[in-house]
């Protein structure tokens, strides 16, 4: 007898699983029925959030991302594009009334990756947390049936800029190989890191200083999301898993001693997906 064949993903669930393989992961744990909403809107998300790797100018960011805004459009007009992203999205979006602001607000957030400079200061750099992963939180949510409204809004800003600062430090080396850095300024000067170091790749105590900084500021934002935890509905868990991931995360920065150039960031995390898991059952994201 030949061997069943292996069900194929949609073109959305692939996505997500190749290039966003922890978002992945946390919507295997939402209802069947929601999983493929759930993967349109993280593969639009990779889209955007993508723009800067994929131009060499940043004006042909600015045309991408104007594509996408007049693809926001098309949707909510009832015309969506014909698109192996847009089309799920567009449906993703009448189920389940999805907030077109908060997509545009993706799309938007993404004018700041056209820019090289690294933020000014830590508020600046939570600020782009803010904006590049909350909404994403409360778009999450509304395909899972939560309204983002009182506490289940506070808590989305709070997992939004945690994850996001989390990933910042995460992809430090990778952006100091095309030269780009998320680490504050005036942090760097203060703890006389130096840029040109950072873009070579070499060690500096300073940085590991920096990192600890930002990684604080992580820590503070999932701390207070996790205080209100018992205000939200267990239907609320899979958009929050992001939230034990970044923590994760942050242990082993901590491990390293917060250089977030040490090799042994780059090996992967074997218990990750159990700990995923566990935190999935218990509720304790």
């Amino acid at each position: 007898m030949a061997p069943s064949a292996q069900p194929t993903l949609s073109y959305c669930l692939d996505t997500v699983r190749r290039q966003d393989p922890d978002r992945f992961l946390t919507l295997l744990f939402a209802p069947a029925d929601r999983r493929e909403d759930l993967a349109a809107l993280y593969a639009f998300n990779h889209e955007v959030a993508k723009t800067r790797e994929v131009v060499t100018e940043p004006m042909l960011g600015q045309i991408r991302l104007q594509w996408w805004r007049d693809s926001i459009a098309g949707i909510y007009e009832g015309e969506p594009r014909r698109h192996e992203v847009v089309q799920p999205l567009a449906q993703a979006a009448q189920r389940h009334g999805l907030d077109r602001a908060q997509l545009e607000l993706l799309v938007d957030a993404r004018e700041a990756d056209m820019d090289d400079a690294a933020p000014a200061d830590l508020a600046c750099l939570v600020s782009y947390a803010e904006v590049t992963s909350a909404p994403l939180v409360r778009l999450a949510l509304q395909i899972l049936g939560v309204a983002p409204e009182g506490a289940a809004a506070t808590v989305a800003a709070h997992v939004g800029r945690g994850w996001a600062l989390a990933g910042i430090l995460r992809a430090v080396p990778f952006l100091a190989r095309a030269h780009r850095s998320r680490m504050p300024a005036d942090l760097m000067l203060k703890h006389g890191a130096d840029e040109a170091a950072l873009f070579e790749l070499k060690p500096q105590p300073g940085l590991a200083v920096v990192a600890e900084e930002i990684a604080d500021a992580a820590q503070a934002e999932l701390t207070a999301a996790r205080r209100l935890r018992g205000q939200l509905p267990r239907a609320a868990v899979p958009a929050l898993l992001p939230a034990r991931l970044a923590s994760l995360s942050l242990a082993r920065l901590a491990k390293a001693s917060h250089d977030p150039l040490a090799p042994e960031l780059l090996r992967p995390d074997g218990l990750r997906a159990a700990r995923l898991a566990w935190a999935a059952f218990s509720g304790r994201w």
